[in-house]
């Protein structure tokens, strides 16, 4: 029961990690994205050109936003079978370069 303990926490905590992770490339795609709008307001011209990339921008990172959630939750939904499997591979290896 100890290592089943064991694994279930290693499964915890590498989903936890994965979960982190995910949300701060989000953050990190959402600023990239603004940043480059910005740049482009400040050199094109403005009107509907401008409202069209404001537009797509947020379409972008509405859709981006739904499909990494969408991920953690399926990730969240089956992570007894994703991590397990990952972590027996990483033991298998880790044993077979000692």
């Amino acid at each position: 029961m100890n290592a089943e303990n064991s694994m279930r926490e290693r499964i915890e905590t590498m989903f936890r990690n994965d979960r982190l992770f995910a949300y701060a490339l989000l953050i990190g795609a959402w600023v990239a994205i603004w940043f480059v709008v910005n740049q482009v307001a400040a050199l094109g011209p403005s009107g509907i050109f401008m409202g069209l990339v404001y537009f797509s921008a947020l379409a972008l990172c509405v859709f981006n936003t739904a499909s990494i959630i969408a991920m953690v939750k399926h990730y969240e939904h089956a992570k007894e079978h994703i991590y397990r499997q990952d972590i027996e591979h990483l033991d298998a290896i880790a044993v077979s370069n000692k």
